[in-house]
């Protein structure tokens, strides 16, 4: 059966015109539509193959389907999008990145062919920021089709790995990833044929026998936090961390609390992100604010406001 996954993991991401680092891995069809969403980004691309990395589905090309110049060779492709690419087998070679270094990796079926898939997925989950993602899909075991072919005892598709959601949002988890969402592509099972199913003891859990493929987005935290790590450095996060924990502990509290209203100064911190940085950093917020209360003279609007933010 040809491949029928559809191009749409860039569905999950939002334009924006920031400078980010994004990798694509295999999934080079992406690559000119992530221009146009990322003007300002630094486009990194790595395959096996270059040309069937470019094949759409149902083996269609992408120059056919008109993403891709019909004229002119894969250098120019790949120079004309502003791409740095690498010759690379991603399932059996390290990726040429440094560690927490990439805002999204981009990879279509990622995990169907890995030896090992929580290696691969734990594996790229360190060369993203903390604020950054891994997008990929999977084809679904539960899809109507597939398990007509096993109840008929073949299975037509050429991959080593396959998943139903739950086991797939599982082994994301234990891969590092804090947050994941998973968005259905469907494909209508012709008329009985889920009922037919059914009356042979197979669920259909929230309709997904007739979805054929998972798309998927899976942060590397969680979306509070996300917000919270992108606007200073982790180096300005650490010292803001160290110093909430020195006063929820009461260690030192004078010195640490003046050091705090340092850091709010030099930073440039306010209310709505200190009470939500607390909210995320702090295991005993009653007794930070109180301690904090203790050494601030001048300062209760700030904290009044600080606590106010954390709890919305």
């Amino acid at each position: 059966m040809p491949e029928k996954i559809k191009p749409e993991l860039l569905q999950l991401l939002e334009p924006s015109a920031l400078p980010c680092r994004i990798l694509v891995v295999e999934s080079l069809a992406y690559l000119p539509r992530l221009r146009e969403m990322f003007p300002r980004a630094e486009l990194l691309a790595c395959a096996d193959d270059p040309e069937l990395a470019l094949a759409g589905p149902a083996g269609e090309s992408w120059a056919r389907m008109g993403e891709i110049p019909e004229q002119g060779s894969m250098e120019d492709f790949f120079r004309g999008l502003g791409v740095e690419f690498t010759l690379l087998d991603y399932l059996s070679r390290r990726l040429p990145y440094g560690p927490e270094s990439l805002d999204y990796i981009i990879c279509d079926l990622a995990l169907e062919r890995a030896g090992n898939p929580q290696d691969i997925a734990a594996g790229f989950s360190t060369y993203l920021k903390q604020t950054g993602a891994f997008l990929t899909s999977f084809r679904n075991i539960r899809f109507w089709e597939i398990i007509e072919e096993l109840q008929g005892g073949h299975y037509y598709q050429v991959v080593s790995r396959l998943y139903a959601r739950p086991e797939f949002e599982r082994l994301l988890y234990a891969s590092f990833y804090k947050f994941v969402r998973c968005a259905p592509q469907c494909r209508t099972a012709p008329p009985g044929r889920i009922a037919a199913l059914t009356a042979a003891g197979f669920e259909n859990i929230q309709g997904d026998m007739e979805t054929e493929f998972y798309l998927v987005r899976a942060d590397r935290s969680m979306p509070e936090m996300a917000l919270l790590k992108s606007m200073y450095t982790p180096e300005e996060r650490g010292e803001l961390s160290r110093l909430l924990h020195r006063i929820e502990y009461g260690i030192e509290l004078s010195e640490s609390a003046e050091s705090f209203w340092l850091l709010w100064e030099r930073l440039g911190l306010f209310s709505d992100y200190a009470g939500q940085f607390v909210q995320e950093a702090v295991f005993h917020h009653e007794q930070f604010y109180r301690n904090l209360r203790r050494f601030s003279p001048g300062k209760e609007r700030e904290i009044a406001e600080m606590e106010e933010r954390g709890e919305v």
